[in-house]
């Protein structure tokens, strides 16, 4: 029999405030086996948050790294885990809103720093600016699948966020914060936005699950030279050739997997050609 993996049964410190714990323990506990304990003394918003009263000090990947460190201090662990979102237009199809998904994993004793992510295009991230509930809003609010995810609203022209509701999921609720944040706002307008806190955003919720299976694999993959855990593709590249002219394009050709803690790599190639509509002879 092969020995059990060396993460099996170990815990690992998970920094939240927003029910991450759901999915992330149940991903890693099937493989590689950890167990995922909640650092509940440890304040994320602290580190920023997204209704920006909190600015964010640091890019979201070092945020995330930032807070499993947190994590693993409060619990006294040597290793933690975390995830940080950013949303905004995506940097390719700009008029399309996106989510930037990172988890960081950390492991002091193996010194091992070990970051995922994804660019995800499932995400209800927007809003829109009014003074009323009216169609247009109404709009906007199924688009957000407003009930089963919260809504935010502001003052639309504000110097202060002392009119901010959060986690409105109700449409009394936001009748009031309507009116409120309305008559607060210098231009008598409110800004209603998506609420990205993942315990009130089941799509984003969903995003981070996905993520943490990626992790998961990750993490119950051995490295060959070291042993360490978290062997898994750190790059891709390019150069697949077109299907038509066997040109040489943009698209990966390989994958390079390496470890997360030593400098071993391997390179594996894709066999499949790319579709002319990305050649440069084809289609310059």
């Amino acid at each position: 029999m092969s020995a059990p993996h060396p993460y099996r049964d170990r815990e690992v410190a998970l920094a939240t405030k927003h029910g991450k714990e759901r999915v992330l323990a149940t991903a890693l506990a099937e493989r590689p086996g950890l167990m995922v304990q909640v650092a509940t003394e440890v304040d994320t918003d602290q580190l920023g948050t997204f209704t920006g009263e909190i600015e964010r000090p640091a890019p979201p990947r070092e945020t995330a790294l930032r807070k499993a460190r947190l994590a693993m201090q409060a619990l006294r662990l040597p290793r933690g885990l975390a995830s940080e979102g950013a949303f905004g237009p995506h940097p390719i199809a700009g008029f399309i809103p996106a989510g930037l998904e990172f988890l960081a994993f950390v492991d002091e004793d193996l010194g091992l720093e070990l970051v995922v992510h994804h660019l995800e295009c499932d995400t209800n991230f927007g809003h829109t600016v009014t003074d009323q509930l009216d169609e247009r809003t109404s709009q906007f609010l199924q688009s957000a699948q407003f009930g089963s995810h919260a809504v935010t609203v502001r003052p639309n022209t504000a110097t202060t966020d002392e009119a901010l509701y959060k986690g409105i999921r109700t449409s009394s609720a936001l009748a009031a914060a309507l009116a409120c944040c309305a008559a607060a706002s210098s231009d008598g307008h409110a800004r209603i936005e998506t609420d990205m806190r993942a315990h009130l955003n089941p799509t984003r919720m969903r995003s981070i699950a996905r993520l943490a299976t990626e992790l998961a694999e990750r993490l119950d993959r051995l490295c060959q030279s070291c042993g360490a855990p978290g062997f898994g593709r750190v790059a891709t590249e390019p150069g697949l050739p077109c299907r038509l002219c066997l040109t040489a394009t943009p698209q990966p050709a390989a994958d390079i997997h390496g470890c997360a803690r030593c400098e071993h790599r391997t390179r594996i190639k894709r066999h499949e050609l790319a579709d002319p509509a990305g050649c440069p002879f084809c289609n310059p």
